[in-house]
């Protein structure tokens, strides 16, 4: 099997390693691919959003299966252009990657479908429009971007003047470009998130194990956000009775809309929930993989990825081929001093080399590069380093013992990451 893997981030380096496991994998490219996927698979220098320049890639290398990591190729609708030239593709429709390219739509959908979400106070391409509504909101307030801003999108605001902020800087300033043209305006839930992946078919479809992610730049949940700094996997984060509850009351009822909607959807679908006391109601869509979710999900794995997404491609999900490791697993993300701000590249990365083989830790590359022989940094977030042990505290301090051995100038890295696994588990019953 030749395999395509399009992206070039701590995610797409997940996938890339699992899937050189698998002994059907016998050639990989990744576009673009990074520093640390290249000593595994061929990178190709076409940018991710590039369909035009992928699909001229596919047509003449023929890959037997491509999975698609980043949300840009999806909203392009790469999806769409493979099958259509009948090429294996992991990927939704143009139609469904509305659910993570719109806010709106989603907002729409879910309200549709009777799907359990956030109160809605309006959506605005306004500013004055907006700002006007603020009076009529409660506190604290949830603004988001209707379009893709590279996870810039959201704002939490506690009072009007963090809100009219945020709103001068989509609306008028357009700092966030044309997926700031338009914003929503909602209530603020209270709770705990959890990160709740499926992947189908487009008939059937296989939960993965959950997640949690950290979104915040510094510990302790402060500072702003981010693509995310860490994210950890427990089998306590999902009691029975709480998957039961997802599955019937988010889950289900989204795949029954996709298909009254005449949207057929083949892929990952990431349900970002909130916990309340209410039950789980859904934060967003993503159409792919979460990142760093992905990494400490990929270290669970006891199964064969190239077969099963295959499968997938192919209309032939068998949720019971995908087994997991027992326990727990952890990603810390080392990231650039200064992101999710301004940030330098260009850093050599030293102490990759210091961790032996035989911890079990693995250092996924996001932002990285190779630079006349040596990794440098290359991004915002840099290096994802994850573990799966037994439970959450071995992989904490596996991945924590390796992640200070790690040195580039300027690295900052939380250090609470999986600090509120128990309050999770409290929030689902």
């Amino acid at each position: 099997m030749k395999v395509l893997v399009i992206g070039g981030g701590g995610r797409e380096h997940a996938l890339v390693w699992r899937l050189a496991q698998s002994p059907r994998v016998k050639k990989m490219w990744c576009a673009p691919g990074n520093g640390g996927i290249a000593a595994e698979a061929e990178c190709i220098s076409i940018d991710a959003g590039d369909v035009a320049g992928l699909s001229a890639f596919a047509d003449k290398m023929r890959p037997d299966l491509t999975v698609v990591g980043p949300e840009l190729p999806l909203v392009n609708g790469i999806g769409d252009i493979f099958r259509e030239r009948g090429w294996s593709i992991v990927a939704p429709s143009k139609q469904a990657a509305q659910l993570e390219g719109s806010k709106v739509f989603t907002k729409e959908f879910l309200g549709r479908h009777h799907i359990p979400t956030a109160k809605m106070y309006g959506v605005f391409d306004s500013a004055a429009a907006a700002n006007a509504a603020l009076r009529h909101v409660e506190w604290p307030l949830v603004i988001k971007a209707d379009g893709l801003c590279a996870g810039k999108g959201v704002c939490v605001a506690a009072d009007a003047v963090t809100a009219a902020d945020f709103i001068d800087r989509a609306l008028e300033k357009e700092e966030l470009g044309a997926g700031g043209s338009r914003i929503l305006l909602e209530e603020a839930l209270e709770g705990e998130e959890l990160s709740f992946i499926i992947l189908t078919d487009g008939e059937r479809f296989a939960p993965l194990v959950p997640t949690r992610d950290h979104k915040r730049a510094f510990d302790g949940d402060q500072g702003p956000n981010t693509g995310g700094m860490g994210a950890y996997s427990s089998d306590e984060l999902l009691p029975a009775a709480l998957e039961d509850m997802i599955l019937r009351t988010v889950v289900e009822p989204t795949m029954r809309g996709l298909a009254a909607d005449g949207i057929p959807y083949q892929g990952f679908l990431y349900f970002g929930l909130m916990l309340t006391k209410a039950g789980p109601q859904v934060l967003e869509f993503n159409c792919r993989l979460g990142d760093p979710e992905a990494q400490a999900i990929i270290a669970r794995m006891d199964f064969d990825l190239a077969e099963v997404l295959a499968d997938a491609a192919a209309a032939r999900l068998d949720a019971s081929k995908l087994k997991w490791k027992p326990g727990s697993s952890v990603c810390v993300v080392a990231a650039s001093g200064g992101y999710p701000g301004k940030f330098a590249i260009g850093h050599r990365i030293s102490g990759l080399t210091d961790i032996p083989p035989q911890t079990g830790v693995t250092v996924f590359h996001a932002g990285t590069r190779l630079e006349h022989g040596a990794i440098a940094s290359n991004g915002g977030r840099v290096l994802g380093v994850t573990a799966a042990r037994p439970s959450v505290e071995e992989a904490l301090a596996a991945v924590y013992g390796a992640i200070s051995k790690i040195r580039f100038e300027g690295m900052q890295y939380r250090r609470d990451i999986a600090a509120h696994a128990s309050r999770v588990k409290a929030a689902g019953d």
